[in-house]
């Protein structure tokens, strides 16, 4: 998997920093190596990542590493959390098309330049 260097690799060692101390809209793909539409979306995370670069931190939480993903109540990978703050403000679980993404991003950037 060739990883964007605009990517960030969420542990539960940095989640607090990263995810729930940031400001921006964060979004997290929580994936594992063995799953197949994780493997399908990920180069779609990536593109997103360096198109919304200092606009939306984005990257990767593996789920067979990381209790974070357990306690975020994920029952089904890939899914893809949108958070503000540290709280969840919206989820897809699955490999959804990249226009389904950029719309969810675009809205929560809209209400975050209102907010």
């Amino acid at each position: 998997m060739s990883e964007s260097k605009n990517i960030t690799v969420f542990n539960d060692e940095n989640w607090g920093v990263e995810v729930g101390e940031s400001k921006q809209l964060t979004i997290v793909d929580v994936w594992a190596p063995w799953c197949g539409p994780c493997r399908i979306i990920g180069p779609v995370i990536e593109e997103l990542a360096d198109e919304y670069v200092g606009k939306v931190k984005i990257g990767k939480l593996n789920a067979d590493d990381n209790a974070m993903a357990h306690q975020l109540g994920v029952s089904g990978i890939p899914t893809i959390l949108f958070m503000r703050e540290g709280k969840e403000v919206d989820r897809v679980v699955g490999a959804v098309p990249k226009p389904m993404l950029i719309e969810k991003i675009e809205y929560h950037l809209a209400g975050q330049a209102e907010a």
